[in-house]
């Protein structure tokens, strides 16, 4: 029964089994797509009107295609009427006048007669992955006079097609996430000619909705599906229909334990394979299995060295049940949630063991699934302590994608080997875009700069990680941005390669708000990503230093420079946000304002304290005015939160937006509530802010890597560090010079890198470092994952060194070579003693 199956189960399964591994495919890119425009403002040569007052379309589906193309084809109908107000209906032969004929190349009888008459060529589509042409046609089906044609090469090919068709209409992926109200237009027209998309750059593009306890759960309990008071098929089908919108097609499902599991009701895998979507599952979720919620044995009994027998007749159970849908199966073992592997106590037993719990799983495949496992697609996670299994030994079949994870941060651990990259598996990543775990979690706000995601992903993906890419997205919302950013690369990497931050951002806002205010937008958030990428407002916490009442590892000037930037900043974006038009109101709020002005305010709550604390003995009317300032940014969080949970789309997002930390769970991971004022001890903020808003000059004197005087081999990536960018050297040898200007004695020189891994089989970043002309000083920087220095490297996005004797005033020439590939130099600092001994990465 698991080996039988009907359209569209049998011919996504074969065709997953025709195309995997990817082996070739997997050693190129594919050739650069350049979307050519397929409506125009008026008529074109050629072109026609596929809409106009009391006019609309006939949307022709084969009732015999796959349902996801059905799905796809009901919902460009409802974005034509959201467009333009004109009924388009959805059906399964044409009627006369203009059409649109969806279909999937020898699954529709439709499309294939008009291939058959030599008038569309779909020679690139033929045996392709999820690829497809939008074309014209004059006269195409008796009675019909034009007609736009969407052809895929399979179902997901298809339906990323007509989505197409509506994104380039003006309806964004994220119309129903993020309430992106699209421009009304009266008339569509279309101009002549085909327009040729795909095959995808990764083979396997998704995201893991993830840490949902706090924000995706409660609003699908109590606010969008109160009847079932849980994710279920409902929120599930907002999902898929969102990641067919951004041309994704794998999603590994929410698994925490406030949750049912996914495959607990067998309507949510039926309904992923109607949309097409490739069902797979987290690290710590071997074969389908929701360890959390499915594990109804003694916690102690999930032990393959104890109890083989009883594990495994576990997995057969999913296996024999997902055997018919498109499935991405994760092979390995961890512990029932997040934890390491139970059983073996030497890294040689844990070896032994993982390898023969890949071979048994592999077995189970074998006779459920496939008999031949090299078409079962396979993923080996190697996350957290089981990167040190895998690199100690196991023997990971040559047909199972490796998928190498991030350190949970946005730096990705360890990139493919030739080799590696070479298998028939090929290698994938696992990002984070939310964590919640050591040192602390980050689960409010979306603030990984996207400059940092696609450093490491278009590395990762030139390093051969082409067939699995998953971003841990946490609740998706507020994590649009960074989503779209990581799928759009997925899609189409060649698109994103060379450009800037600022570049992709103003694109994107373009997209998605408009094209009038799209440069300021794009500055604004361009600002909050750097900003919080200097701390993240999750991680407004350090150690207590002795009996230091300063908390922070700021200095006042330093965090008065900080609160100045983030006050202009949410000023100018409430400035914008009133020419934003009223349609677009909650849209912008929820992408742009929302999460500048929230950061903003939490790190005027969390300084504001900090100086309260500090002052209150030798200066209470400032230490007082800080406190006012402290309880009025506290005021401005729960405005700002009440507004987006309550008042946003009607109270469409009730339950969605905590503020962070929300309850007492994971308290090791979570910042700390900061202690307020309380009546009667705060006075006016005024005399506060205008210490603050007063420019200050820091005390120490900052050289920014990109303002070297000489430069071999070094490139910048805009939009990382604390100056304009960071200088990235790719591979050892490479140099940069500069000339430091030293004003007074009693100073020394202080390198700052980007916590980035480097290349290789290197266990730490190095560089040499000479200071006039002198023999070079070796400087190290380990990245030992879970260290204390990887830990204060992670929350402060650089990790610093200092090198050399204390320098004489004048002007000095400091030279940096890279020892190693992959360093990223953010900046050079000439500190005092006491300041190398308190903030230096150990």
């Amino acid at each position: 029964m698991g080996k039988q199956a009907s359209w569209p189960r049998l011919a996504g399964c074969l065709l997953a089994a025709a195309l995997w591994p990817l082996g070739a495919l997997a050693a190129k890119a594919p050739d650069p797509v350049k979307a050519e425009a397929i409506f125009s403002d008026g008529p074109t040569r050629g072109g026609f009107a596929l809409v106009a007052p009391g006019k609309a379309p006939t949307i022709v589906v084969d009732s015999a295609d796959a349902r996801v193309v059905r799905h796809a084809a009901e919902d460009l109908a409802e974005d034509i009427k959201t467009v333009t107000g004109q009924v388009a209906p959805v059906k399964g032969e044409a009627t006369g006048g203009t059409a649109i004929l969806v279909g999937t190349l020898g699954h529709s009888a439709m499309i294939d007669r008009l291939v058959a008459s030599g008038r569309i060529d779909v020679s690139r589509l033929k045996g392709a992955w999820e690829s497809f042409v939008i074309t014209t046609l004059d006269r195409p089906l008796p009675g019909v006079d034009k007609a736009v044609v969407v052809i895929g090469s399979d179902r997901r090919g298809a339906a990323f097609g007509v989505y197409e068709l509506a994104q380039q209409m003006g309806v964004s992926p994220w119309a129903w996430w993020a309430d992106v109200t699209p421009k009304h237009r009266d008339t569509l027209f279309v101009r002549a000619g085909a327009k040729r998309f795909g095959p995808p750059s990764v083979r396997y593009r998704g995201i893991f909705v993830n840490d949902e306890d706090w924000g995706l759960y409660p609003w699908a309990a109590k606010t969008f599906d109160p009847q079932r008071g849980d994710i279920g098929p409902k929120t599930y089908r907002r999902i898929f229909t969102l990641l067919l919108r951004l041309k994704a097609n794998t999603l590994w499902p929410a698994m925490h334990h406030t949750t049912a599991p996914f495959n607990d009701d067998p309507a949510n895998a039926k309904l992923a394979d109607e949309y097409g979507i490739v069902m797979g599952s987290s690290h710590a979720e071997a074969m389908l299995r929701n360890n959390v919620g499915e594990w109804k044995d003694d916690p102690a009994k999930f032990n393959y060295a104890t109890n083989p027998e009883g594990v495994k007749a576990y997995w057969d159970e999913r296996a024999k049940a997902n055997a018919p849908y498109e499935s991405l199966w994760t092979v390995g073992m961890r512990g029932i949630h997040d934890t390491g592997m139970v059983g073996p106590k030497t890294m040689q037993e844990k070896v032994a063991l993982l390898d023969k719990i890949i071979s048994d799983q592999r077995q189970i495949l074998s006779r459920e699934v496939s008999t031949d496992t090299a078409k079962v697609p396979q993923i080996f996670v190697p996350y957290k302590e089981v990167l040190e299994i895998y690199r100690a030994g196991v023997k990971v079949p040559d047909d199972v994608t490796i998928v190498w994870p991030d350190d949970n941060f946005g730096y990705i651990r360890q990139f493919a080997s030739a080799e590696e990259a070479g298998r028939k598996g090929g290698a994938g990543v696992y990002y984070h875009l939310s964590y919640l775990g050591y040192p602390l979690a980050y689960l409010w706000l979306a603030t990984t700069p996207p400059a940092l995601v696609q450093e490491e992903m278009i590395h990762a993906w030139d390093k051969g990680a082409r067939n699995v890419w998953i971003a841990n997205v946490g609740d998706i919302k507020p994590a649009e941005i960074g989503t779209s950013h990581f799928l759009e690369m997925a899609w189409d990497i060649d698109r994103l390669r060379g450009r800037t931050q600022r570049q992709f951002l103003e694109d994107w806002t373009a997209r998605n708000l408009g094209p009038d205010l799209s440069a300021k937008t794009a500055e604004l958030l361009d600002t909050y990503y750097r900003l919080n990428f200097e701390r993240r407002p999750e991680h407004l916490e350090w150690q207590p230093q002795a009996e230091s009442r300063h908390l922070s590892s700021y200095t006042p000037a330093q965090v008065n420079d900080r609160l100045r930037a983030f006050r202009r900043l949410a000023t100018e974006t409430q400035a914008t946000g009133q020419r934003v038009p009223p349609e677009l109101s909650d849209a912008w709020f929820e992408l742009v304002e929302f999460p500048i002005r929230i950061s903003a305010a939490a790190n005027m709550r969390f300084f504001a304290a900090e100086r309260y604390n500090e002052l209150i003995d030798s200066d209470q009317a400032m230490a007082r005015s800080a406190g006012g300032a402290a309880v009025l940014a506290q005021a401005e969080i729960n405005a700002l939160t009440t507004r987006f949970n309550e008042r946003i789309a009607g109270g469409k997002w009730r339950w969605l937006m905590p503020e962070e930390p929300a309850d007492s769970q994971w308290r090791i991971y979570r910042a700390r509530s900061i202690p307020l004022p309380g009546a009667g001890l705060t006075a006016d903020p005024a005399k506060f802010l205008a210490v603050v808003d007063a420019p200050t000059r820091t005390e120490e004197p900052i050289i920014e890597a990109e303002a070297f005087t000489a430069n071999t081999g070094w490139r910048l990536v805009e939009g990382l560090g604390r100056g304009r960018g960071v200088m990235v050297a790719d591979s050892k040898g490479a140099t940069l010079t500069f000339q430091v200007d030293v004003a007074s004695s009693g100073r020394r020189l202080q390198l700052g890198v980007l916590p980035i891994f480097p290349d290789g089989q290197a266990k730490e970043i190095e560089a040499e470092v000479s200071i006039d002309g002198a023999p070079p000083e070796r400087v190290r920087w380990p990245r030992a994952v879970g260290s204390p220095a990887w830990a204060q490297g992670v929350l402060d996005n650089l990790l610093k060194a200092t090198v050399g004797p204390e320098l004489s005033p004048g002007r000095h020439t400091i030279r940096v070579t890279s020892a190693v590939g992959r360093v990223g130099l953010d900046q050079l600092r000439l500190v005092e003693p006491e300041t190398v001994l308190t903030h230096e990465n150990h």
